[in-house]
Parts: C-alpha cells; structure tokens; sequence
C-alpha cells in the first residue's frame, strides 16, 4: 500500500499527460453549409460524424451562397460540406462540360478535392405554384407559362445569376414573363400564402410544398440537371482523419428524397433545432453511439440569453475593431483635407466612391484577401466609416473662424500647437458627429457579417429569415437597434466631456 500510494502522484502525471497528448493529437474539422436548411441539417450531420469520429468538429453554418462555400473550401477555411453534382456542373465547373461523376472527380483531384459517392437523394430546382391556380388555369407543365405572361414569378436571388437559372430556364422555354421579384427562397413560399407570386422556383425536397399545396410543374424540357447530394472534402483529410473519411463514406446512399424532406420538414415545420434531427437520424441509421442533444422546451429563455449575450459580444468586437482602425486613419486624412485642399478633394472623392458600393458587394470582395469570418466583415466596415469621419472633420476644421486662427498665429503657436490646442478643440462637435455617424452605420452593416460566418445580430436574422421564424428576427433586429440608440448616447455624453463648453452652449 506505501509503495502504490507513492506511486499514485506518478500515475495521475502520467495520465494527464497522456490526455494531453491525446488532445494535442485532436484533428479539428471544419464543416460548412449553405444558407438554406437542407444544407444546415447535412452540416450538422457531418459535424457529428467528425466527433464521433475521434476528432474536434466545428460548424461553420449558413454561409451565404454556393461560391462562398465553394472558395472556403478550396481555400481550406473548411474541411467538408454537402454539394450538388448539378452545382457542380453547372455552376462551380461551368463550361467545362461534365457529364460524369468520374469527370467531376477527376476536376475535383486538380483542386485537391475528394467527393463522396451519391448520398441518395436528388434536390433538383423546379417551379411550383398554387394547386389551386395550377388547376383553374390548366399549367401542369412549365411549357404552359408560355400562355400566361402575366403571372408574378418571384425567384431567388442566387437562381436568378446561376448558369443553370432562370436565364437558361427563361430561353430553353420561352417564356414570356417579366414581372421578376428576387425574393428570399424562404420568403417566397409566404408570398405565394398571401398571393402577392404565383410563381416560384423551389427545391423538390422542401417540405413547404405539401405544406402550402403547391403543385411542382414538370420540367417536360428537361432543363434542370440532377442534383444528387455528394460530400465534398480536402483530400489531406484521408491522412488527417481517415476515420472521419471512412464515416463521410458511411452516408453513401443513406439519405433518399422522402427522408431528407421529412427532416427539413422536422426543423422548417416542426421547429426542433438542426443538431437534434441531424444527431437523431444518424443514431438511428448509421451509429448508435452518437448522442442525441436534449430538446427541452424550459430551455428556450436560456438558450436566448445565450445567444443574445455571444452574438452581442461579436458585435461589439466589429463595430468597435472597425471604429477604432477607421478614426485612427480617417482623422488624419481628415486633417490633410482641411490643410491641402487639393488633395483632400482626391481623398473625400476616393472614400465617397467606396460609400456607394453596395455592402454585400464589398463584403464579398473582401472574403480571397481575408477568408471567412470576421476581419472581412471588420475590413467592409472600416471602408464605410471613413467618408462620414474624413468629412466632418476637414468640414468642422474649415468652418474655425478666421479670427481664431490669427488669434493662434498672433501668439506664435507652431503648426502642431495650433491643431492640438486651437483647431481640434474649435472642431470636435463636427468630428465627434462624423465618428457617431460611422458608429451607427457600423452597427447595421456589421449585420451581414453573419453571411460570412462573422457572427454578431446578423446571425439570428439570418436563421430567422431561412425558418421564417419572426421570433428569431427580432432577437437580432432589436438588440441591433437598441445598441445604435445606444451608441448615438455614448456620443452624446462623450460630447459633454470633449467638446469645449462655450461650443457646446
């Protein structure tokens, strides 16, 4: 009993460091999804088999747009994520005329890119319509439209510029339509509840079509590919972690159309989170061992306090990264514009060209320079605070009178005297308006952050928007606004404090 009671301190060294080693030896995986259900569910689906696996999965979810995904991918900001072989084809590999699974493989090996085989169901676009329309006006195919110029088509916006979209769709049948909406995919489906479409494009696995009786228009063209899910990953990944490989290979097939849609219906109609329908499914089918993540309606007051507490700790880091890296550029280019004229004209022209590029536009020119995350969003709204900052300070500084300045002059202040004791001070309200501005906007712009996996406010509107779940909206539309109205106090008390009192009165 002495010996092992000595020897005890031994043991418990020597299993802590073995954890250790084993959590160094951890793989992290990073899974993606799109920003549409189906692709949350799979991502969620991966994220699990990545744990269950051995290693340390993480979830990158609703990350805009198919080329988004795409260039994380092959940037290795993401280790996996569900596509379609139809995407692929005509979308991500357009033009290079694939026809083959094999093809698409092949191309997929130059980007150092494995895929999956078929998961087992095919998501193809199609248009759909009310039942009841459908049925007075006689359309069971989309050849029919041809005889109805007038219906209202609201369609998404990524379906509007894909290869394989609404141009193709639009020339293959010619239709005569032009009554367009780009609408959310999510939203639409309440525009035509309320009658404001008639028409629509939508994924054939989406449960809202038995939901809201639409009848699918066949496609008798045969426009549309087919859009057979695969799992796409980085190829190291087969050294990284083998056994997450081999447990992405155990979903091959698994997954047929009836399945997926009674799934996305279990989270779009029956409210239950993602993880719980993913882990619940991959327990049944593939391995029991994963565990199941408890739904407990009493936790819903919680899981809100959590939630609005991390996404207004990311907001604050980007408004306040972005404000802060902003003043400290545009304050001195401010000062150049007062004192060289000439040149400021050149400065405010170049900070006002970059205001009236649109944000998501910017945002996305920002994502090869800085990846995913939050510095591209950080770096978008640095570029939007500067016109607002330069302005107002070259303008407050210009607008000291005259008098002030051979005032300052008369008393032999050299030029850095003057600036720091004469010419801020007499401008500080202007400059101070200048920073609150380019505060606020902040506060909005960094809302579509969360597109890019940014997080902060834009987060629960985003997921709001795809499950057309008002409550979520709001959890991050009020914070966003009572944090603006916040902002806008902040800057009136620091106004108290910086701004010389006779200015002030």
């Amino acid at each position: 009993m002495k010996h092992l009671r000595s020897a005890l301190p031994v043991l418990a060294w020597a299993m802590a460091l073995a954890a250790n080693v084993l959590h160094a030896q951890t793989v992290e995986i990073k899974i993606g999804s799109k920003a549409f259900t189906e692709s949350v569910i799979l991502g969620e689906m991966l994220t699990r088999l990545a744990e269950s696996a051995g290693s340390h999965g993480s979830h990158r979810a609703e990350l805009g747009g198919t080329q988004i995904a795409w260039q994380a991918l092959r940037r290795g900001e993401i280790d996996a994520y569900v596509e379609y072989t139809g995407t692929l084809k005509e979308e991500i590999f357009a033009g290079r005329g694939l026809s083959s699974d094999a093809q698409i493989e092949r191309v997929l090996a130059e980007e150092h890119i494995g895929m999956s085989r078929k998961l087992g169901f095919n998501n193809t676009y199609a248009l759909a319509m009310r039942e009841a329309d459908a049925e007075r006006l006689g359309v069971g195919k989309i050849s029919d439209l041809v005889q109805y110029p007038d219906l209202r088509f609201g369609l998404s916006d990524e379906f509007m510029e894909r290869k394989d979209g609404w141009t193709g769709l639009q020339l293959r049948y010619k239709l005569p339509q032009t009554n367009l909406r780009t609408v959310d995919h999510a939203l639409a489906y309440r525009g035509l509840g309320t009658g404001k479409l008639d028409i629509t494009d939508i994924y054939s696995t989406d449960p809202e079509i038995a939901v809201h009786g639409l009848r699918v228009l066949e496609d008798d063209l045969n426009y549309f590919p087919s859009y057979h899910a695969v799992v796409l990953y980085r190829a190291d990944l087969e050294q990284r972690a083998p056994a997450f490989v081999a447990a992405i290979h155990s979903l091959e097939g698994r997954i047929d159309s009836a399945t997926m849609t009674r799934l996305n219906a279990q989270v779009r109609v029956d409210g239950l989170p993602e993880a719980f329908v993913a882990a619940s499914f991959l327990q049944s089918r593939i391995d029991p061992s994963i565990a199941i993540p408890p739904v407990d309606p009493h936790a819903q007051w919680r899981r809100m306090a959590e939630r609005l507490a991390r996404t207004t700790r990311e907001h604050l880091f980007l408004v306040t990264v972005s404000l802060l890296a902003a003043i400290a550029v545009a304050l001195p280019l401010g000062i150049v514009s007062y004192r060289h004229p000439k040149l400021g004209n050149v400065f405010l022209g170049a900070v006002g060209v970059i205001q009236t590029l649109p944000s998501m536009a910017l945002l996305v020119l920002m994502i090869p320079l800085f990846g995913l995350g939050a510095w591209p969003a950080i770096v978008t709204m640095f570029l939007y605070s500067l016109l607002p900052i330069v302005r107002n300070t070259a303008t407050g500084l210009r607008e000291i009178p005259s008098s002030v300045h051979q005032s300052a002059l008369a008393l032999g202040l050299p030029s850095l005297a003057r600036l720091w004791r004469v010419e801020l001070p007499m401008g500080s309200r202007s400059i101070l308006s200048g920073i609150k501005t380019a505060a606020v906007i902040n506060v909005g712009t960094a809302t579509i952050g969360a597109l890019i996996g940014a997080g902060g406010y834009g987060q629960p509107i985003l997921t709001g928007v795809r499950l057309a779940n008002l409550n979520l909206i709001l959890q991050g539309a009020i914070p966003a606004a009572v944090m603006a109205l916040l902002v806008q106090a902040l800057f009136a008390t620091a106004e108290h404090w910086l701004v010389p009192r006779g200015l002030r009165l």
